[in-house]
């Protein structure tokens, strides 16, 4: 959620209004609390469509067709002003992440979750077309995953039945690939053109794939009238049922009903929102939206994205201990030691603090020069351990190793040192959970948290950890002094489950790790890979001598990507080999082998025998091989970033996007261990001593 800004409206009818959820072309929908506490989700006409009638009735409209529906399965409309000043609806306020957000986090669903999710969104369609009403905006990003289940929300182009379209053709209202293939081509329709889009919503949960694409928009529009849907990877059984929804007859799509009867999912099946990782997002961000009954007080509410990142550097991720903290305003240590004993709840963890991102530079301005050093934006800073893991940027810092001991975080603006943990041990690694606090190790194998923004200490935990190996929405995932992987609850630092594995985690160099989907994947020292289920530490899958040592695994639409001897494609769910290529050999017949991999979205990225490449991710095949560099490889800006360590001249280079060509060239370091991060529109780079923060382009 975003705090107000000037220009935006302290109340509304009754509903004090606390900060930003969104907006859009029309209006912005703020979240507001009435006076017993109440929450809602305030949506506003922008000031400036006041005066516009049609805008102005359509908005009129949207409320009154929200308001016609009673099903528990929409957003209720609790009150609206439509008439006089600026319109506004106060709609139920609903937490938990949307559809989309939510495959794009964890991947498809599961088969008996399909069923529940289609089961529950046809009797609300039902419901909706009981009213006499069309939802006809019926997609992934309108349906909010709650824990008592779907809801659909967004009636802003709902119209009764056998009314026509908004517009004329050729003007659809309609998210490309959702929209039936009589709206797309603006003809009238009904009821069943919400089953049309159901089928794609259900198609996209069960794949995470979209039933109809292209490469613009009128190429999507022409597959969902003249094209087939693109169903792979559904399983048989609910392919038969989806493929019917997606008729391009209307009169040939099932009714609500039928959809509802045959999807029934098996009795005592526990679906996704209930059980499992999305489930625990849910809770956590239902526990992050209660309100703050303080007089006066911000409400601390924090719509926090649902996000798996499996970034080189780190994954982004005991009650009744005692933490400390300290406050380095000054750049240096400001005594007295302070424990969490009598202050607040270890658990009442404040909203993640957003950076404010710099600006690219632009070479056709002068700004750089092409193929040169650029300026930094701050540093090199004397200040890093020289066993320090590559720096961690969080919100409006980034941590890293401190040279004086401990873990320090710098401002990312202006590289002044804010606080300093000196219990920490760097070389255990350190880690952002959900960029609202950093977890490290202390020389104990404690779990000790902190705020990013101010090093405030919070919860803590004794878990005998030797290393930190990745973090999820629901615990903490570490491997233990005698060898064994542990999760740790997040909501209240108790130890949910430990089991023994058959790879060797007690190494000198600690194993790495990456959650998603799921599934906690750890790459030990001596080049095992092992997946084990989060939710009760059974191994799932291992891939054995798959490296000379650990690396970190990448993630993306239900595939995990490993390198080492070869840069192999897995289906995370069971370790189902995709597609692999060899490592390359040199001049003198040696393999090189494959980097840490790193997965963005619709790309892959891999360093392979000193040359960055950049990949398809569906099927391995090269796309560019260009530049130098053999450490892990960031995209930031309109570029990607790797580290040379080449011995003789180590150096960091931008890479274009697209084509793989050197922009910028930083080669100011010194020393043999670099690491490298990115975020905020910056490169944070430190070599055995120093930390420098660098633009991008």
């Amino acid at each position: 959620m975003k705090p107000l800004s000037t220009g935006d409206p302290l109340r509304l009818g009754p509903y004090r209004l606390r900060g930003v959820l969104g907006e859009g072309g029309m209006g912005k929908v703020y979240y507001g609390q009435d006076g017993p506490g109440r929450r809602a989700a305030v949506k506003v006409l922008r000031p400036e469509l006041v005066h516009d009638q049609h805008l102005a009735q359509r908005f009129v409209r949207e409320a009154e067709m929200a308001r016609a529906v009673t099903s528990k399965g929409v957003a209720r409309v609790l009150a609206a002003q439509t008439e006089g000043g600026r319109p506004w609806i106060a709609s139920e306020f609903l937490v938990g992440p949307t559809l989309d957000e939510a495959i794009r986090a964890y991947g498809p669903m599961d088969d008996s979750t399909v069923r529940a999710l289609a089961h529950a969104l046809s009797r609300t369609l039902h419901d909706i077309h009981a009213a006499g009403l069309i939802h006809r905006d019926l997609k992934p990003a309108n349906i909010i995953l709650t824990s008592s289940g779907p809801r659909i929300i967004d009636f802003g182009i709902a119209r009764p039945e056998h009314g026509l379209t908004l517009t004329t053709t050729g003007q659809v209202p309609v998210t490309p690939g959702y929209g039936a293939p009589e709206q797309v081509l603006g003809l009238r329709v009904g009821p069943s053109a919400d089953m049309f889009s159901l089928g794609a919503v259900l198609a996209y949960a069960a794949s995470s794939r979209r039933a109809f694409d292209g490469t613009n928009v009128a190429a999507v529009q022409y597959e969902v009238v003249h094209g087939e849907p693109h169903l792979s990877g559904i399983p048989a059984d609910l392919h038969v049922l989806i493929s019917p929804c997606l008729a391009k007859d209307a009169a040939l799509r099932p009714t609500p009903g039928q959809v509802a009867a045959a999807f029934a999912p098996p009795m005592g099946a526990k679906p996704a929102w209930r059980t499992g990782p999305l489930a625990a997002d849910i809770r956590a961000r239902e526990a992050d939206s209660r309100p703050n009954t303080t007089a006066g007080a911000p409400g601390r509410v924090s719509r926090r994205r649902v996000l798996t990142s499996l970034a080189a550097g780190g994954t982004v991720l005991a009650a009744g201990g005692v933490g400390a903290w300290w406050w380095l305003g000054n750049g240096s240590d400001a005594g007295a030691e302070k424990t969490t004993k009598g202050l607040a709840d270890p658990f009442d963890i404040p909203p993640a603090v957003q950076a404010r991102e710099a600006t690219p530079l632009n070479a056709d301005a002068g700004e750089y020069i092409v193929g040169e050093s650029p300026k930094p934006l701050w540093g090199p800073l004397p200040v890093v351990a020289a066993d320090t893991p590559a720096p961690l940027p969080v919100g409006d810092v980034v941590v890293i190793g401190a040279e004086a001991g401990g873990i320090a975080a710098f401002d990312v603006v202006t590289g002044k040192q804010r606080w300093r943990a000196s219990r920490a041990v760097p070389s255990r690694r350190y880690l952002s959970l959900s960029d609202r606090l950093v977890v490290v190790v202390d020389n104990e194998g404690t779990l000790r948290t902190h705020v990013p923004s101010t090093g405030e200490a919070k919860w803590t935990a004794r878990a005998e950890a030797s290393s930190l190996l990745a973090a999820d929405v629901e615990a903490v995932y570490v491997a233990t002094k005698d060898g064994r992987l542990r999760s740790v609850d997040r909501s209240d630092s108790k130890t949910r489950w430990t089991v023994r594995v058959a790879v060797n985690l007690r190494t000198e160099r600690p194993p790495l790790g990456a959650t998603a989907a799921g599934r906690l994947v750890v790459s030990t020292a001596e080049g095992d890979v092992i997946a084990v289920d989060t939710t009760n530490g059974r191994k799932v899958w291992e891939r054995l001598r798959q490296s000379a040592g650990a690396l970190y695994p990448a993630y993306q639409d239900g595939v995990v990507y490993l390198g080492g001897k070869t840069l192999v494609a897995l289906d995370i769910a069971d370790g189902k080999e995709l597609w692999s290529l060899p490592a390359r050999k040199d001049y003198y017949g040696d393999p090189q082998p494959w980097g840490s991999p790193t997965a963005y979205p619709g790309m892959l990225f891999a360093a392979q025998g000193g040359w960055p490449n950049r990949l398809d991710p569906e099927t391995g095949k090269s796309l560019w091989r260009r530049g130098s560099g053999n450490g892990p490889i960031q995209p930031q800006g309109a570029g990607v970033w790797v580290v040379d360590t080449y011995e003789y001249a180590p150096q960091i280079s931008g890479l274009e996007l697209e084509t793989g060509l050197a922009h910028m060239v930083y080669n100011k370091g010194r020393g043999n261990r670099w690491g490298l991060a990115v975020g905020g529109n910056r490169v944070f780079v430190h070599d055995s001593h120093s930390l420098t923060a660098l633009p991008v382009f």
